[in-house]
C-alpha cells in the first residue's frame, strides 16, 4: 500500500516558512496589506475574557481615583480592545501593521458609539462611560511605541491580555515575550492568557505554534519556553510571574472549545 501524500501546510504556515525573526513583522504586515487577516480573525471579542472581566473584579486593583489601564498586544481588528473599553478600562491596542492599526481604530470608534451585544456576558452592559482607546502601530519588542505611554503618564498596565499573540511568535522569541510582559505589567497588575492552541503537538510547525506547557515554562519557571513535551508543573514558581488562577473557560471560541485554558499571572 502506497504511503499517503502528506497534507500541505495551511496558508498561514506556508506564508511564514523560512522567514527569519527579523522578517516576522513584515510577514504579518503583508497579510494585512493583502486583506488576508481572515486567517486569524475570530469576528468577535473573547467570550472567555468577557466572563473573566465580569466575574473576577477582585483580582483587578484600580489606581486611586482612576481607571484600570489595559494592553492588548497583537490586537487585530480591535475586538478585545473595544470590549475592555466598554467595561470601563482605558485600553491600548498594539498592532504591528499600520493598516491593521487603522482598521482597529475604525472598528473601536464605531463599537464605542453603538456596541454589539457580543461585547457583554450574562451580567449585561455595564453602567458608566466607556474608557479611552488608543490604537498604536508598533512592534511589541521595540520600545519606541512606549513614548505614547509616557506622554499619557502610563507607567504600567493593570491588565495585559494575550490570546493569539504568543502562539504567533517563533519559539526563539518566547523568552523575550516573557521579559517584555514583565516590564509592562504594573507591580499590582495581572497578565491574563487564553492559552491556545493546547491541542497542537509542540513539535508541529506554526503559526499557530502549540503552547501546552509553554506559559508555565516561561512565566513560572523563567525558562525560554522552547519545549518539545509538556513537563510537570511543580509548586515551585521562581520565574518572573506567579500563576494565581488557572481554569477551563465555560465559554470560548469554537476553535479552542474543550482545550483552551485561562491562566492569570501576577509579577513577582
Amino acid at each position: 500500500m502506497a504511503n499517503p501524500v502528506p497534507e500541505p501546510p495551511g496558508r498561514l504556515i506556508s506564508h511564514f516558512t523560512d522567514r527569519s525573526r527579523a522578517e516576522q513583522s513584515g510577514g504579518w504586515d503583508s497579510l494585512w496589506e493583502s486583506d488576508e487577516n481572515d486567517l486569524w480573525d475570530r469576528r468577535m471579542p473573547s467570550p472567555a475574557l468577557i466572563d473573566f472581566i465580569e466575574s473576577k473584579q477582585d483580582l483587578l486593583q484600580a489606581p486611586s481615583g482612576g481607571r484600570l489601564c489595559a494592553l492588548v498586544p497583537g490586537c487585530g481588528k480591535g475586538y478585545d480592545v473595544a470590549m475592555l473599553a466598554l467595561h470601563g478600562f482605558d485600553v491600548y491596542g498594539l498592532e504591528v501593521s499600520a493598516k491593521g492599526a487603522q482598521i482597529a481604530r475604525d472598528y473601536t470608534a464605531r463599537e464605542l458609539v453603538e456596541p454589539q451585544d457580543y461585547n457583554f456576558g450574562s451580567n449585561g452592559q455595564p453602567s458608566g462611560q466607556p474608557g479611552r482607546v488608543r490604537i498604536i502601530a508598533g512592534d511589541f519588542f521595540v520600545r519606541d511605541w512606549e513614548q505614547t505611554l509616557a506622554q499619557d503618564g502610563v507607567e504600567g498596565f493593570d491588565l495585559i491580555y494575550d490570546y493569539t499573540f504568543l502562539c504567533a511568535l517563533l519559539p526563539e522569541m518566547r523568552r523575550d515575550w516573557g521579559r517584555r510582559m514583565r516590564e509592562l505589567v504594573a507591580p499590582t497588575g495581572i497578565l491574563v492568557c487564553l492559552e491556545f492552541p493546547m491541542y497542537k503537538d509542540l513539535k508541529a510547525v506554526g503559526p499557530p505554534w502549540g503552547l501546552n506547557g509553554v506559559h508555565w515554562n516561561i512565566l513560572a519557571e523563567g525558562k525560554d519556553g522552547v519545549i518539545e513535551e509538556t513537563g510537570e508543573e511543580t509548586g515551585t514558581q521562581n520565574g518572573p510571574f506567579k500563576r494565581i488562577v488557572y481554569f477551563k473557560p465555560p465559554r470560548t471560541y469554537e476553535v479552542g472549545r474543550g482545550t483552551d485554558m485561562v491562566s492569570v499571572w501576577k509579577p513577582q
